[in-house]
């Protein structure tokens, strides 16, 4: 149901922005489809692969983020927990496990409603975010399934700050 009707037309896929900025980044990207491209980028910790999928029908740009991270069976519901706490500290996007494959991904979308392009600054908005926020967590993940810490013992190593040099 519709609130307000108004016809508009987009001009154009929001793939093709993603696509334009990955080159001008020379950043190494593979086009899966129309709707539908993938951004190899480096990080700290490790290469993260970025997603970005235009979803026609909800007029959003989906941003789904994952790193090199298998979780065993195991480990499983601790990651859960970690999910949650995890969660809690962001404004913005999420943390997911996909179960079948049992990667950790970080999720988040940019609604364009009405016909709206998106503009270069809310694309690398959403990078910026998205790799923000897996840089500050992998680690936390990392003691999860690695170093068999709980949830909350990761998650307070993440989260902890250090002040001034040594």
């Amino acid at each position: 149901m519709s609130l307000i009707d108004v016809e508009y037309e987009r001009p154009g896929n929001p793939v093709d922005t993603i696509e334009n900025i990955a080159a001008i980044n020379d950043w190494s990207f593979e086009r899966s489809g129309e709707d539908e491209i993938t951004i190899s980028i480096a990080g700290y910790w490790c290469d993260y692969h970025v997603s970005f999928s235009w979803m026609e029908d909800l007029e959003a740009l989906h941003l789904a983020c994952a790193f090199d991270l298998k979780v065993p069976e195991p480990r499983k519901t601790e990651i859960m927990r970690l999910l949650a706490l995890v969660n809690e500290q962001l404004w913005m996007g999420h943390f997911d496990l996909w179960n079948r494959e049992g990667v950790v991904i970080f999720r988040q979308s940019l609604l364009l409603a009405g016909g709206a392009d998106p503009t270069s600054a809310q694309i690398e908005g959403l990078l910026a975010n998205a790799l923000e926020a897996c840089e500050r967590y992998y680690q936390a993940f990392q003691f999860v399934v690695w170093a068999g810490k709980s949830a909350s013992e990761a998650v307070d190593t993440a989260l902890f700050e250090t002040a001034g040099e040594a």
